[in-house]
């Protein structure tokens, strides 16, 4: 699991038919104090992220183990948006919508 902000959306009008009804997104991986890393990927979005949302990402087989991924070929899952997180007792990230 890794924390990443979602900067863009795949569409894909020709997909499987089992995807069909799952939003792509893609991600950037985050480092812990806030820095954006080289890394980008897509992830299904099963909770409804927005562009520049902070969120968590599970890859591999734990994609596969929600509701809306059970039995689909996914590699990457949007699990959850971030409200904040701390490192060494500091806050590092806050989102705005949440204050």
């Amino acid at each position: 699991m890794f924390i990443g902000e979602v900067i863009g959306s795949v569409i894909a009008s020709r997909k499987t038919e089992n995807m069909a009804s799952l939003p792509l997104r893609i991600v950037r991986r985050i480092s812990v104090d806030t820095t954006p890393g080289e890394t980008y990927l897509v992830a299904v979005d099963v909770v409804g992220a927005d562009n520049g949302e902070m969120v968590l990402v599970a890859s591999g087989s734990p994609a596969r183990q929600t509701h809306l991924t059970d039995a689909r070929p996914c590699d990457a899952v949007i699990m959850a948006i971030v409200d904040t997180w701390q490192t060494h007792n500091q806050v590092q990230y806050t989102n705005a919508a949440t204050d």
